[in-house]
């Protein structure tokens, strides 16, 4: 029998804890791309706590008292871009990051019409994860050091939306 982890809105005092799942979760992919500066993993525990005071939605994903995931979301108009999703190494592969992923998208405002994120062309986990959650790869894009990055979007399809 497993546990399903608690999602909640994230706070200042989690900042630590947030930056310490993020650069675990992210080493992986810096080892993929032989770029251990990849911002996730540059990411300073002061801009850390700047995003959980300003306007950004973060949530956390916790078994027990221990915080095991976390995901960011910033509105512009009506997109919501949605980014470090991360989950904890010994707890992936567990549907921890695809209950994130869909908590993020709920907890944004009814307005939002599309969901857009990114990740590494070369990430096939995250891709398929994102494809398995309605995402579309829509182009590719220069990163840093040249890494290449996939743009994903998914549309918001609402029933209200849906005329007879």
């Amino acid at each position: 029998m497993s546990v399903e982890p608690r999602i909640g809105p994230a706070g200042v005092a989690d900042a630590g804890e947030i930056l310490t799942v993020q650069r675990a979760a992210y080493l992986t992919e810096a080892q993929q791309y032989t770029d251990p500066f990849l911002p996730p993993l540059s990411e300073t525990l002061d801009e850390v706590r700047a995003v959980l005071t300003g306007p950004t939605t973060v949530l956390a994903a916790r078994l027990g008292h221990r915080l095991v995931g976390s995901v960011r979301a910033h509105l512009d108009g009506r997109t919501a871009h949605i980014g470090r999703l991360a989950v904890a190494p010994d707890q992936q592969g567990r549907g921890i990051g695809g209950r994130l992923l869909a908590a993020i998208e709920a907890a944004c405002p009814a307005e939002v019409d599309l969901f857009t994120l990114f990740t590494g062309a070369d990430s096939t986990g995250n891709l398929r994860l994102y494809q398995r959650r309605g995402y579309r790869v829509v182009t590719h894009r220069p990163g840093r050091d040249g890494i290449s990055l996939a743009v994903l979007e998914k549309p918001v399809v609402s029933s209200a939306r849906l005329g007879p």
